[in-house]
């Protein structure tokens, strides 16, 4: 029997926090507990600091340039299979509770059913506009009012939201159990994914508690002024519209604490999916994999949020566990983009077939002991961005190219907080070129570039012209049958109770 799959998937949550597993720190039993027994991955990146674009890779193995999902407002085209497919083509089950961000009217792509709506809209309306450099799109792009307006609330947008993520998925776990005593099962994988701890930087009181008295309320790297910063730090700072906020030092460490108390309040999901997993049976039979789809830069040199090739943004947790999973810390970069590939080789399913346009590789070898040697690719071509910009995390070197800005060369093992950029240095002249290269033998960027403005000028045509008159929304509606729901009178009622019991009776 294939094994079952639950994928937890979280929003915003840097790996810096991870080293291997959470960080001493932090107020996360569950996630602890599951590091222990999992292949954890410390150099693990996104394929693009941006939600729909990084989401979109990771269900594919597919970088953006492949995908076409450039940015927040771009549409994932129904071809393009994702892990969900590759599952459902091989008999698995596929189910969603959660954020992930699909743009466009397939709000599936491969999943059999969606638990939940998604938290972010659908359409084209977040789109960027590489036509006007430095313009801020006010109603939408991030600022910096997440800081300001840190601290506790009980309820909030999100919590709501991630309240119910784990409510349905745990009722969905108790209904797979149920079925899993069917002789005919299916195998399943259920992705839960969460939008927490993505700002607002807001937590509920019990979890902000744990946080008294906590060292880290202030960065490591402290406020870089505008002029010192890199271009696209600069461009940053515009995009998260500094100018109009005071920062203030408690400002930082109320945002922190928040941060940190939203791992915790998720660290409480993470358990009760856990734990229902155990109670119900299935747990020795199921692969855990914990991720997330790109990091945050929590004030650390004055930088919030993601949008950057910088490792507080960049870097991501990945942890791997179950049946035949060898539990230990793996320091070679890895990517999202080798989940999709990594989840068909355990579930024994051959990617063959659309190999040469996967990005990703499966770490199942490492998980087994054996080095891996690909380099790690990123991109990125949305807000805060004026041309498409690329990197390359090879070893101990991270490369950064845009077309319009100065290359960058971090050493991250001498330098890992990357404040020393080695290709100012002629020193390291060589070792640039080299990598340049690399750039142009993997990247058409003025292709790139064309791509990126072609897509964003024809999504400014279609997005307003589908909001004037008669507009048919393609946000994911969940559909319940209520006459298939608790007992109704075309059941019999004592096959009924022991259908839905768990274990049935003798």
């Amino acid at each position: 029997m294939k094994p079952n799959i639950l994928i937890i998937m979280v929003d915003q949550l840097t790996g810096t926090l991870f080293p291997d597993g959470p960080a001493d720190f932090l107020h996360a039993p569950h996630l602890k507990a599951l590091a222990a027994r999992s292949a954890r991955f410390a150099a693990n990146y996104t394929a693009s600091p941006l939600c729909a674009p990084a989401r979109a890779s990771f269900m594919s193995g597919q970088l953006p340039s492949r995908t076409r999902v450039y940015d927040n407002a771009a549409e994932f085209s129904s071809s393009i299979p994702t892990f969900a497919h590759h599952l459902r083509a091989a008999g698995y089950y596929t189910a969603l509770s959660g954020k992930m961000h699909f743009v466009g009217p397939d709000q599936l792509h491969g999943f059999e059913e969606r638990l939940t709506t998604d938290i972010y809209p659908a359409d084209f309306g977040w789109t960027p506009d590489y036509r006007k450099p430095g313009e801020r799109i006010d109603w939408w792009y991030h600022n910096l009012g997440s800081v300001t307006n840190a601290g506790i609330a009980e309820i909030t947008n999100q919590m709501e939201y991630d309240d119910e993520v784990a409510f349905l998925a745990n009722q969905k776990l108790y209904q797979l159990s149920r079925e899993s005593q069917d002789a005919e099962r299916l195998p399943w994988c259920l992705t839960v994914s969460f939008t927490h701890p993505h700002d607002p930087f807001v937590a509920r009181q019990k979890y902000w508690d744990l946080y008294e008295g906590c060292d880290k309320l202030q960065p490591e790297i402290g406020f870089i002024p505008l002029e010192e910063q890199d271009p696209h730090s600069q461009r940053l700072y515009h995009a998260s519209d500094y100018p109009s906020f005071d920062i203030t030092s408690e400002d930082i460490a109320k945002s922190r604490r928040a941060y940190f108390a939203n791992i915790s309040y998720i660290d409480d999901k993470v358990g009760e999916l856990l734990d229902t997993l155990k109670r119900t049976r299935m747990a020795d039979d199921t692969i855990v994999v914990f991720c997330s789809d790109h990091g945050e830069m929590l004030g650390e040199r004055g930088l919030w949020f993601k949008m950057s090739f910088l490792d507080g943004a960049s870097c991501v947790p990945l942890m791997i566990a179950g049946p035949n999973i060898t539990a230990g810390n793996h320091d070679t970069p890895t990517s999202n983009l080798d989940i999709c590939p990594t989840l068909c080789d355990l579930a024994g399913i051959d990617m063959s077939a659309i190999a040469p346009w996967t990005d990703g590789t499966s770490l199942r070898h490492m998980i087994d002991g054996v080095e891996r040697h690909e380099p790690v690719l990123m991109e990125y071509a949305a807000e805060g961005s004026y041309a498409p910009m690329v990197a390359i995390r090879d070893g101990r070197y991270k490369f950064v190219h845009c077309e319009i800005d100065p290359p960058q060369l971090f050493d991250l093992e001498s330098d890992p907080a990357e404040l020393t950029n080695l290709a100012e240095d002629s020193a390291h002249e060589q070792l640039v070129a080299g990598f340049a290269s690399r750039v142009r033998e993997r990247w058409d960027m003025a292709r790139f570039d064309a791509d990126v403005r072609e897509s964003q000028a024809r999504r400014w045509v279609v997005y307003p012209a589908l909001r004037n008159g008669s507009y048919y929304p393609w946000d994911f509606q969940p559909l319940q049958k209520a006459s298939e729901r608790y007992m109704r009178n075309h059941m019999d009622l004592n096959v009924l109770e022991d259908r839905q019991r768990f274990p049935r009776g003798e």
